[in-house]
């Protein structure tokens, strides 16, 4: 195999995915950010804010970013609007992904982390899927946490994701972060092991 090893990286809020990515780019392994490139695609200047302003009248804010808050409310209760901002992103952010790819294709193995790889069907991009978990207690703690977060906006997150159990029984790889860093980071590196070593074969 020529190309790099497609490991996609993926997990229910509050599962540590952040902290997970950030032990595969300290092992020097190009992770490619779903939620950035959105954040940027978004933002001043951003590849789609300008087709979202004008699809969406009303949804940008002064420094021509995208207001999210109204973004939201423009989509709320619409499938219809929800699907055409979704016309307008995904190939944006396929584009984004695929420049990663081409950037690092000399890499052994590269990560994409995408909250929702699932819900998205994101998976058949990848050559092989790493769920981060973690107990719901655990996850529930660390979630209800987090500054302004409520027991509404939880039960609301989570109805978009596909449940922990579901996403565990399709990975390839699980890493359990309810088990101190170094058990964590003890898995990435038989993630990484595992990954190259099918590239190899």
């Amino acid at each position: 195999m020529s190309r790099p090893f497609v490991l996609g990286l993926t997990g229910s809020i509050g599962m540590g995915k952040s902290a997970t990515a950030a032990m595969f780019r300290a092992r020097g392994v190009p992770v490619h950010d779903a939620d950035a490139c959105v954040h940027a695609l978004y933002g001043p200047g951003g590849a789609a804010a300008a087709a979202i302003g004008e699809a969406f009248p009303g949804t940008l804010g002064p420094d021509g970013a995208v207001d999210r808050a109204a973004l939201r409310q423009a989509v709320l209760g619409h499938p219809e609007h929800l699907r055409r901002l979704e016309a307008l992103v995904h190939p944006l952010v396929g584009r984004a992904r695929d420049a990663f790819l081409a950037t690092h294709a000399a890499a052994p193995l590269v990560v994409l982390d995408v909250p929702l790889l699932f819900e998205t069907g994101g998976e058949r991009n990848c050559d092989a899927v790493a769920v981060v978990t973690a107990p719901p207690e655990v996850q529930r703690a660390r979630v209800l946490a987090r500054p302004g977060m409520t027991e509404e906006a939880f039960a609301q997150i989570l109805a978009k994701q596909m449940p922990d159990t579901e996403k565990r029984r399709r990975a390839d790889y699980l890493i359990e972060t309810d088990r101190g860093f170094p058990h964590a980071e003890a898995q990435v590196e038989a993630v990484i092991a595992a990954a190259e070593a099918k590239r190899a074969g």
